[in-house]
């Protein structure tokens, strides 16, 4: 039987795609919109990533990002999603990351990972086969100064000498922290090894749905082997969908950005992904076979996701939050449709939050002839008080 939260949380994971015809200004506002109307329809999470190449992925920095969609939302958290901690010196991380978190009363989520994109990393002269190692490297730093620890320790990229924090994180004991898991163990190695939680970022894919069961098991293996505890309330699955009110509105609204978003694949990516030449095609190889790491999408209705969800908790054993992937396949106004659907009648199903209506309707129902009975006397006795009192006003003045 698969671990079930008592209520799932949702939100969505930016990267963001944007296609390099649209101003890049109202790209990055119409994202801090999206949040904002997430916030209006109770989304718990919203992540927004680092990018600094190929155009499409247009946010270099999440922190800049969280600091101005906190003053536009009430509740809803934000996480860096993700910091590539390979380009960064950990210290200067982490002190950013405190003091956002102070800003924002505690909201922040820091999710941590390796760098996605190559071309950011060879810009920068950092060999990719050493974004791994760097990432675990820095996030042993960051665990201990995020603590309030002081730190020395030597690399071949950064030193620390006896650092420590001036000013510790808002949350307490510390800001809460999450590694990206993809196809790979590192991610979940890492959740383990820090006692953090996982975001699972291509469990879409093939290879990374095949791998979701033994991704946690890896993070328990390490989570024991370093005496920490994980808890698969903190673990984060990612997947990109777009659903409407019937499954032909849903593929229709795919006209706006779908074969967009099959060209920057195809630019990144070269033979690996396929040219398309129609929306049909581009929505059958993304419904079945996927995009790589950005994986197998859902096109469809509420009960269509649903469905799915439950899918992915029964493979992965069970998870506690459904993060949808932002993608801009869709228009702004049929992407806000579709969250809003997913609020509606997706969130419900997985929150409990109708169970004591449903009961207290069918209660209503079951004992509705008794009530109305009660209800119809009340109504014939006032009547008939009425009536009598007319009366003997008649009597009195006769």
């Amino acid at each position: 039987m698969a671990y079930r939260p008592q209520r799932m949380k949702f939100g969505a994971f930016f990267a963001p795609f944007h296609n390099d015809r649209t101003n890049p200004t109202l790209a990055l506002e119409s994202d801090m919109d999206l949040i904002a109307c997430l916030d209006k329809l109770s989304f718990d999470e919203a992540w927004i990533g680092e990018h600094h190449s190929g155009a499409y992925e247009c946010i270099a920095s999440p922190e800049i990002m969280i600091a101005t969609v906190a003053e536009r939302t009430r509740h809803i958290r934000l996480g860096t999603g993700v910091s590539s901690l390979a380009y960064h010196h950990p210290l200067i991380l982490a002190d950013r990351i405190a003091q956002l978190d102070h800003q924002t009363r505690g909201r922040v989520m820091f999710g941590v990972g390796p760098g996605q994109l190559i071309a950011d990393a060879y810009m920068m002269g950092v060999n990719p086969a050493d974004l791994r190692r760097r990432m675990n490297e820095s996030l042993a730093a960051l665990v201990k100064l995020l603590h309030g620890e002081t730190v020395n320790m030597q690399t071949d990229w950064f030193t620390l000498r006896e650092a420590r924090m001036h000013i510790l994180p808002y949350q307490s004991p510390t800001v809460e922290m999450a590694v990206a898991s993809a196809i790979s163990p590192t991610g979940a190695r890492a959740a383990g090894e820090f006692g953090i939680g996982m975001l699972s970022v291509a469990a879409s894919s093939p290879e990374g749905f095949k791998a979701l069961a033994n991704s946690w098991q890896v993070c328990e293996e390490k989570a024991a082997e370093h005496g920490q505890t994980v808890s698969r309330d903190n673990w984060r699955v990612v997947f990109p969908l777009h659903i409407a009110e019937t499954r032909e509105q849903a593929r229709k609204d795919l006209e706006y950005g779908l074969m967009d978003m099959f060209n920057y694949f195809h630019k990144f990516g070269g033979d690996l992904f396929p040219t398309v030449k129609s929306l049909d095609e581009a929505i059958d190889i993304w419904t079945t076979g996927g995009l790589g790491a950005f994986g197998v999408g859902l096109v469809g209705t509420p009960d269509d996701l649903a469905a799915h969800i439950e899918k992915l908790q029964e493979q992965s054993g069970g998870f506690g939050t459904f993060l949808s992937l932002a993608h801009n396949a869709a228009g702004p106004e049929a992407t806000r449709k579709s969250y809003d659907l997913i609020a509606r009648y997706v969130m419900p199903r997985f929150q409990r939050s109708n169970a004591n209506r449903t009961a207290s309707i069918e209660w209503a129902a079951a004992n509705a002839n008794r009530f109305m009975e009660a209800y119809m006397s009340g109504i014939n006795s006032a009547i008939q008080s009425h009536e009598e009192e007319k009366a003997a006003k008649a009597r009195g003045g006769a």
